[in-house]
């Protein structure tokens, strides 16, 4: 399944949202707040990375910006796991979130496997 960079710009952007609307759930307490600073920032950082990949000048850049969206999914997906495991949050009510973190990286792995590809071309 291949997405236009115009769906993946929506798409991270929604997920920005949620991650910021989950970030709100957390306890108030100084773990809750240690935690959701740290998840709020990668996770938010997820679709700003991607909108400057996206404006890259070159197919080197496109790939190096396409790393730093996957290494702040990735430590979403860290940080949403520890969330899950510790208890502070319904397993249930953070698994999709996790879920569509794992999409993220997967289509920005799969991305940045074909712009390599197709620069060796």
């Amino acid at each position: 399944m291949s997405m236009h960079k115009d769906d993946l710009k929506q798409r991270t952007k929604l997920y920005a949202l949620r991650v910021m609307r989950m970030t709100q759930s957390l306890p108030n307490d100084q773990l809750g707040w240690v935690i959701g600073k740290q998840v709020l920032r990668s996770g938010t950082s997820v679709g700003a990375n991607y909108r400057a990949a996206c404006r890259a000048r070159s197919t080197a850049e496109f790939i190096a910006k396409l790393g730093i969206v996957i290494e702040e999914a990735d430590e979403s997906a860290f940080w949403l796991e520890l969330i899950i495991e510790s208890g502070m949050y319904k397993k249930e009510a953070i698994e999709p979130l996790l879920k569509e973190t794992n999409e993220i990286v997967a289509i920005m792995v799969s991305s940045s496997n074909t712009a390599r590809k197709n620069s060796k071309k």
